[in-house]
């Protein structure tokens, strides 16, 4: 049996593709998994001011603009569509610190169950080459294939980050989450 993450191993382009990036999305979500609030607020390397908790609620910010905002124009939902992003641009990363590990996990989980919803409609009724609202250079609309793309260069980068992250706070590492794993939500109010 193979695990809910992995990729198809024969597949159409966008199968392939979601495939891909739902298996970044859980080893991002793995990597994050379990801690509580000193674990998701810890900063563990001296040059960056990074913790899990901030990648969390900046991923789950990523996921709700790039699925519903960039993509077709519709209200990515709250906290995103308050946010005052001009004036504080970092403001997902540093509010984290602000959020139980609860609301951490559960806000992301939710935006990525959302996002992973709205883009397989998407994707069942016009494919990939719908175009987005985000446009090019040149004025013309971005495809959905490019803001997948886009989404999974962003995953690819901070499940990096992540990984470094993990192994400063307790060791953990690997590539993959550990076969059969689920991601863990502790209660409302619970630490871990």
């Amino acid at each position: 049996m193979t695990d809910w993450w992995e990729p198809p191993f024969h597949g159409t382009e966008a199968e392939q593709l979601i495939g891909a990036l739902d298996r970044q999305r859980a080893t991002f979500r793995f990597k994050a998994d379990g801690l509580d609030a000193a674990g998701l607020a810890s900063q563990p390397i001296a040059s960056s001011s990074l913790s899990l908790g901030g990648l969390l609620k900046h991923l789950a910010a990523v996921e709700a603009t790039y699925a519903f905002w960039k993509a077709f124009g519709e209200n990515p939902g709250e906290p995103w569509a308050s946010a005052d992003w001009e004036g504080d641009p970092g403001w997902d990363f540093r509010s984290a610190a602000d959020d139980s590990p609860a609301e951490l996990y559960a806000r992301y989980d939710d935006t990525v169950a959302r996002a992973r919803a709205r883009v397989a409609e998407a994707i069942a009724t016009a494919g990939l080459d719908q175009p987005v609202q985000v446009t090019g250079p040149d004025g013309a609309p971005a495809n959905l294939r490019r803001l997948i793309g886009d989404l999974l260069e962003e995953y690819g980068r901070h499940t990096g980050h992540a990984d470094l992250l993990r192994e400063a706070i307790d060791g953990v590492t690997g590539e993959d989450p550990t076969p059969g794993w689920t991601p863990t939500t502790p209660a409302p109010g619970g630490d871990a």
